[in-house]
């Protein structure tokens, strides 16, 4: 068997170009390259398929679960294996399983979890996301009040060697309850910084991401708003152009008209992209789960605590990709970038994910005409599909 395989009969986006009658060569689990399907090199192991699109595979930068596993709930490398598995279905071929706040001893567990399922590679894992516990009770949302406080200096010490230690950590903090030399510490221990569940003024947010911080947590989710005299943090963060933000897209957390809006006034090298905010029904017909204890339905499309608070999103990556498409408009490569190249600049690893140029890894998605997912490739292995 060659180390070299090729893989035809789709038109291939390498994530600003379309290459028709090409081939995708992958070596050792990285992209050797994209040729024309005349000149597939003899010593190719060659897979043809039926027609479609190859496009880079879809990273999703908050996932709290999925297989019927709640990362909070299990925060185990077996967990990481499933939750990863059961996204790879819509084509995600790279994620961040999610904490959300909980106590000091789930924080530690999830961090060692993540350290075992980089050791041993487990298929699209990219790192974590730890979201909180360091928020604002005023903007907590489905997080428990109990469980949210001040960042304190083991608390600190703790991410820090997390990121040192995870192949990415994502990690997000309310601008107003999070010092500015917290956040740089953070940054310059390997850390992104993402603002969410905060109600920080304009100036406090443009502080944070002065000191460091470059991203926002489900923009327009559980922060402060756009106010004729106060910009609040939404007003922060499409008003800083270097800043990203993700953005769940179900019509649902953010209603279309404001989706629209922020698309047309975000300018600058910060990008919007695409987030599930996945809970444990992802890939599964279960119905109801808990988090602390609360019990989360699952009904119309939508997450919700008995008291009708959204907890997470019922929303896969393909389908986010598809109502960014029929419901909001956008055009099919920039809606796919949203969902992969995007998110992959967020993180600083654009050279290796969210494309299909020379040296990327090669993790794709094979997707019909009508933009279904046919089989979902990781490393150049497919995990996904017939």
């Amino acid at each position: 068997m060659s180390d070299l395989l090729a893989i035809s009969g789709a038109r291939i986006f390498d994530s600003e170009n379309w290459h028709d009658q090409a081939a995708l060569l992958i070596e050792f689990g990285f992209v050797a390259g994209i040729v024309r399907d005349t000149n597939i090199p003899a010593n190719a192991e060659r897979v043809v398929l039926d027609g479609g699109m190859i496009v880079p595979g879809f990273i999703d930068l908050q996932v709290n679960g999925g297989g019927g596993v709640l990362f909070n709930n299990d925060p185990s490398p077996e967990a990481i294996r499933t939750i990863c598995a059961a996204h790879a279905q819509f084509g995600t071929t790279a994620l961040l399983p999610t904490l959300i706040t909980d106590t000091v001893e789930v924080n530690e567990a999830a961090i060692a979890a993540g350290e075992a399922a980089a050791a041993s590679r487990v298929p699209g894992f990219l790192g974590l996301h730890l979201e909180g516990p360091h928020l604002a009770l005023s903007r907590k949302g489905t997080h428990d009040p109990a469980l949210i406080r001040p960042m304190e200096g083991n608390d600190l010490a703790r991410l820090k060697d997390a990121a040192k230690n995870l192949p990415n950590l994502l990690c997000t903090l309310a601008a107003e309850t999070v010092s500015a030399e917290q956040i740089r510490e953070l940054v310059e221990a390997g850390a992104i910084v993402s603002l969410g569940h905060s109600d920080a003024s304009f100036d406090q947010a443009i502080a944070a991401f002065d000191a460091g911080a470059t991203m926002a947590t489900h923009l327009f989710n559980a922060m402060s708003q756009i106010g004729n005299r106060e910009p609040g943090l939404v007003g922060a963060v499409l008003d800083r152009p270097d800043v990203f933000a993700g953005l769940i897209a179900d019509g649902i957390h953010v209603h279309k008209g404001t989706i629209g809006i922020a698309l047309r006034s975000k300018r600058g090298s910060g990008r919007i992209f695409l987030v599930t905010d996945a809970m444990s029904q992802t890939g599964t017909d279960i119905k109801t789960l808990t988090l602390n204890g609360r019990t989360i339905t699952r009904s119309n499309g939508a997450l919700r605590l008995a008291d009708g608070t959204l907890a997470g999103a019922d929303l896969d990556m393909i389908d986010a990709v598809n109502f960014m498409i029929d419901t909001i408009g956008l055009d099919l490569d920039e809606a796919l970038r949203m969902a992969s190249l995007y998110p992959a600049t967020a993180m600083g690893i654009h050279e290796s994910y969210g494309t299909l140029s020379k040296g990327a890894v090669a993790s794709f998605v094979h997707l019909s005409d009508d933009r279904t997912v046919r089989s979902t490739w990781i490393n150049g292995t497919k995990v996904h599909g017939a």
